[in-house]
């Protein structure tokens, strides 16, 4: 069973060894108000929309933007009837006025924080500083190994036997902000690209979800 590691925001030394069976979902009142980011299939923004419908994610995803239209998350949100609107960063001149279009949706949604379920854009100061630690992203690797694109395709390359997922805090600095929490998987002796992908992919789909329910508290008293 992967390992999950908290790491302390005020400790950096101090790491837990956890795992989401473990942990009594903490609960919100109200839940949790959510924007979440998507660009491909939408599986990790799925992941979070069936962990609150569960019970185990005390949240309500207030709106879904998707940069691609017709993207799979937009389709998967049209099926679960979460609200969802379309971004085109082509028609933006640049990443600013992008992430200016993005502050405003989720503000005038009125969520607490943003979720990058696979955005696959690299974002600016305009939204960091909109939702200052309260912006996460999650990554295909255990960071800070492998950052940046084709992560999986790195890990294969490097010959690494330990893979497996990050979410953090999303600063200026790609794939470098505080470590929320992790999950590892192994990588085996067949593996190819997709295999070890779908692998690692599972493991988002529990760890997103526990990410959040860790970080409520912090974000409640702030």
């Amino acid at each position: 069973m992967p390992a999950f590691s908290n790491p302390s925001q005020h400790e950096q030394s101090q790491q837990v060894l956890l795992h989401p069976s473990h942990i009594e979902s903490a609960q919100f009142d109200p839940p949790l108000q959510l924007g979440v980011m998507a660009s491909g299939r939408g599986s990790n923004f799925e992941a979070i929309a069936q962990a609150i419908a569960r019970g185990n994610l005390s949240a309500s995803i207030r709106l879904l933007v998707v940069n691609n239209p017709g993207c799979g998350a937009q389709q998967r949100a049209e099926r679960l009837g979460i609200p969802c609107k379309v971004i085109d960063h082509r028609i933006h001149r640049d990443r600013r006025a992008l992430d200016r279009e993005l502050v405003h949706c989720f503000q005038a949604a009125e969520v607490e924080a943003v979720v990058m379920a696979g955005w696959m854009r690299i974002v600016t100061s305009e939204l960091i500083q909109a939702f200052p630690e309260r912006l996460l992203n999650i990554h295909p690797s255990l960071l800070p190994s492998f950052r940046g694109l084709d992560a999986v395709g790195q890990a294969l390359q490097a010959g690494v036997k330990i893979s497996g997922c990050t979410v953090h805090l999303v600063t200026e600095d790609m794939d470098a902000g505080p470590i929320v929490t992790q999950a590892a998987v192994p990588v085996l002796a067949n593996d190819n690209h997709e295999a070890l992908a779908q692998r690692i992919r599972r493991q988002e789909h529990r760890l997103l979800p526990f990410a959040l329910t860790l970080m409520g508290p912090h974000w409640r008293q702030g």
